[in-house]
């Protein structure tokens, strides 16, 4: 009966979360009444305060809950290969796919920064220690080669790629057809943007630094009397 009870518990907790998400990211935190929430989960409002004393600790639960699954999934991800790029493969492509799949989580990030821009700062800076994380493998990939790439803020600007991607999927990615077939180029495209901008640039700058071929002087031919 106990164990019934704390898994409902916990059901309903994750439900606050799920609908606080998307109504956040739909009308923003300031613009979202503690009662639509209820709503939307189908309790009363005063259940919802049993699990959450306040809107402001809902808010705290969505970011607890997009940043969480970073904080468990990163040390894996970075573990999962050996090679640089294949490692970036893993961990770009785990980072998409959380924000792709629900498009919501990017959208609370971008309202966020945009409406509560204090509380953005103070949300984000939980975070620094996994972006100083995933930049630490990407210089450990690079090596002797990461001399004009910034990992840490190379991180910093594909993160904010990936959200801006996630939040506008779903409207800008018809403009390369309909369907599944539209979205997968926009994916790849997104995906060969964020590697070519660390990776790309080793092959042109080899060729930039390498010395041209030789040519022979041609001597002069002496003309015949």
């Amino acid at each position: 009966m106990v164990g019934t009870t704390a898994a409902r518990r916990v059901s309903v907790r994750d439900q606050v979360v799920a609908e606080a998400t998307r109504l956040f990211a739909a009308s923003g935190f300031g613009a979202t009444p503690l009662q639509d929430i209820a709503d939307a989960v189908g309790i009363s409002k005063p259940a919802v305060l049993h699990h959450f004393p306040s809107k402001e600790h809902i808010r705290l639960g969505v970011m607890e809950a997009i940043f969480a699954h970073w904080r468990e999934q990163l040390p894996r991800l970075l573990l999962s290969a050996t090679e640089s790029h294949a490692r970036f493969d893993s961990v770009f492509g785990e980072v998409y796919r959380f924000f792709a799949a629900n498009p919501d989580r990017a959208r609370f990030v971008a309202r966020e920064v945009l409406d509560r821009p204090a509380q953005a700062r103070a949300m984000l800076g939980t975070i620094v220690p996994m972006l100083r994380g995933i930049a630490g493998y990407i210089r450990a990939g690079l090596g002797e080669k990461a001399d004009d790439v910034d990992p840490d803020a190379y991180v910093i600007h594909i993160m904010q790629l990936v959200i801006s991607a996630s939040t506008m999927a779903d409207v800008t990615s018809v403009m390369l057809g309909d369907g599944a077939e539209g979205r997968a180029r926009y994916d790849r495209e997104l995906a060969r943007i964020a590697k070519a901008s660390l990776f790309g640039r080793r092959g042109a700058r080899a060729r930039e630094t390498a010395s041209p071929p030789s040519k022979k002087s041609a001597k002069p031919r002496r003309r015949r009397a």
